[in-house]
């Protein structure tokens, strides 16, 4: 088994009584797509800072790349994109990232060089002389998620990496990520956006009001989870299903879209069972179908209304 490329042990941190990450265990797997999941205020930034040093945990021990030094002592090995940007506006584009290669060890002409690739696969290439404060909000993220990248790290750590972005500047970041991953890196990315995560991601930790609710690979959580979701198409008398939809020792939740609806079997209940409802009172389906639930689901089973709360407030934010 190959060492995992970060673990955290027992972490712990406290702000003024308040407990931001509570006994956290967790390992990283060496290669692919590491989601760290949870609504906000979970303690997602919180954990990603103490992995990079900025702040020390109260309790427990945190290793990464199987070495005991600090993420500052393997910076060269270390691509950091914070949550909160920070980039000189007044310095143009590529005297940026050159300047970002260069505090990284990268001799002036390597950098520029190593630059002006990324610039050009990132969409910004006609930007190069162009001042930061000239640049979009995307476009500034991608200058920065750029910079992360120049010195070639084998693990990226990204917190809250496609927010703010547009579907297009989200995407050309997404492949990138996914490009890395296929290479061998180790990418972690934090995010409130369960979406995002169920495309991408290889391995998940869901923390939750500072713990652990839920790790594993993707697969391993829909299975443990269980296939207790149908997919329904009505192409007639919807007022009939309505009926059978109601009756709880059926179904336990449905999330109704009108012609559609998804929902979750009750206790103990049958899918076979349902159906034979359905045809019995004539609803004229059109779609039936088990299917595995969603990252969005299992977030929602797990993390509850609070979390919720959280992420719709942030959304709307």
């Amino acid at each position: 088994m190959s060492t995992p490329a970060v673990r955290f042990k027992g972490v712990t941190k406290r702000f003024a009584g308040h407990v931001a990450v509570k006994h956290l265990t967790m390992e990283v797997p060496a290669g692919g797509i590491f989601g760290l999941l949870g609504p906000n205020g979970a303690g997602k930034s919180t954990s990603i800072r103490m992995m990079m040093d900025i702040i020390e945990p109260d309790d427990g021990a945190i290793t990464i790349l199987g070495s005991e030094a600090s993420a500052r002592d393997l910076s060269n090995r270390v691509g950091f994109l914070p949550e909160e940007r920070g980039l000189y506006k007044k310095m143009k584009v590529l005297d940026h990232l050159i300047f970002f290669g260069e505090v990284k060890g990268i001799a002036r002409g390597e950098a520029k060089r190593r630059a002006g690739a990324w610039l050009e696969r990132l969409g910004l290439g006609a930007w190069t002389d162009k001042k930061i404060e000239d640049l979009s909000k995307g476009m500034q993220q991608k200058v920065q998620f750029a910079g992360t990248l120049l010195h070639d790290p084998e693990l990226i750590v990204l917190d809250e990496p496609f927010s703010g972005l547009d579907p297009v500047n989200s995407q050309v970041m997404k492949d990138v990520v996914i490009d890395l991953a296929k290479q061998g890196r180790t990418v972690l990315f934090s995010t409130h956006i369960m979406e995002q995560a169920e495309r991408m991601c290889d391995h998940i930790v869901i923390i939750a009001r500072g713990e652990k609710v839920v790790d594993g690979t993707l697969s391993e959580i829909k299975s443990e989870f269980g296939g207790r979701h149908v997919a329904l198409g009505f192409s007639r008398d919807k007022e009939r299903a309505t009926r059978v939809l109601a009756d709880r020792n059926l179904v336990a939740k449905v999330d109704d879209y009108g012609a559609s609806a998804d929902l979750e079997l009750a206790d103990g209940a049958e899918a076979e069972a349902l159906l034979e409802a359905l045809v019995r009172e004539g609803v004229g389906l059109r779609r039936f179908e088990v299917v595995e639930p969603s990252l969005q689901s299992i977030f929602i089973a797990k993390v509850g209304d609070a979390g919720v709360a959280a992420r719709s407030e942030s959304e709307a934010a």
